[in-house]
């Protein structure tokens, strides 16, 4: 799950520093798109908010799976021993 929360974090990273570029590119160079800079700052930043908070979701995923994880073999080697004895 959180490879795939950083695949998104990833990509929408990308588009950010895309749209970021937009910014400096002068309005006769592509027609039809947006000419206002101030446009595509405000995408540049949502994108990229999206691609922290996505991080952050990935980073939290691993961690508690990691929890889970070290819990369950902790308690499996308990129920061993309780077991032997």
């Amino acid at each position: 799950m959180s490879r795939n929360l950083y695949i998104l974090a990833a990509s929408l990273m990308l588009f950010s520093l895309l749209s970021c570029g937009m910014m400096f590119t002068e309005n006769a160079m592509q027609p039809g798109l947006p000419g206002n800079g101030s446009l595509w700052k405000t995408t540049s930043l949502f994108l990229f908010l999206g691609a922290v908070v996505s991080a952050f979701a990935g980073v939290m995923t691993a961690l508690f799976e990691q929890v889970e994880r070290r819990n369950e073999s902790r308690l499996n080697a308990e129920s061993r021993r309780r077991r032997k004895a």
